[in-house]
């Protein structure tokens, strides 16, 4: 049997690939409310620098400059915590995308790529509080005792 899917080789088979995983992704039940309600993706502005990340990993462009964890770091933050599935979904859906499109040792390295880049943010972001745990109040370091109604007068 014939595959006819052609290898990643271009910036614009980066893209393609970028585009159908976000297809897939925004729409998740799952993990879309992290790219639409959290960081309110603007998908025409990162999808040129999503695309610089995958054109550097893949055909070593080096057209990325930026750092990958932090904006991550600031979604896990803010969404109260990216977990295991959340990263078992973005896998999943990142194959099927490759998998679409590609065939080929690249289409390979994209699938083995995202799943050591996975892991090690994962493994990363669970060291890290989320909003919730900074904004959660101390619990009481001692005893507190609150009066209710009017002072009685043995007390006063």
């Amino acid at each position: 049997m014939s595959d006819d899917r052609p290898d990643i080789q271009t910036r614009e088979d980066c893209e393609r690939l970028v585009r159908a995983f976000y297809r897939r992704a925004l729409h998740d039940p799952l993990i879309g409310w992290i790219f639409t309600d959290v960081a309110k993706l603007d998908l025409e502005e990162h999808v040129p620098t999503i695309t610089s990340f995958w054109e550097t990993m893949l055909l070593g462009a080096r057209s990325y400059g930026g750092g990958a964890f932090a904006p991550h770091a600031d979604l896990h933050f803010r969404s109260g915590g990216i977990r295991k599935p959340h990263f078992e979904r973005w896998l999943i859906l990142w194959r099927a995308s490759v998998d679409e499109l590609f065939a080929g040792d690249r289409a390979e390295e994209a699938k083995a790529h995202a799943l050591r880049v996975g892991a090690a943010f994962h493994s990363r972001l669970q060291t890290l509080p989320t909003a919730e745990d900074v904004e959660a109040p101390a619990p009481p370091s001692g005893l507190t005792i609150i009066q209710h109604g009017p002072p009685r007068p043995d007390r006063a």
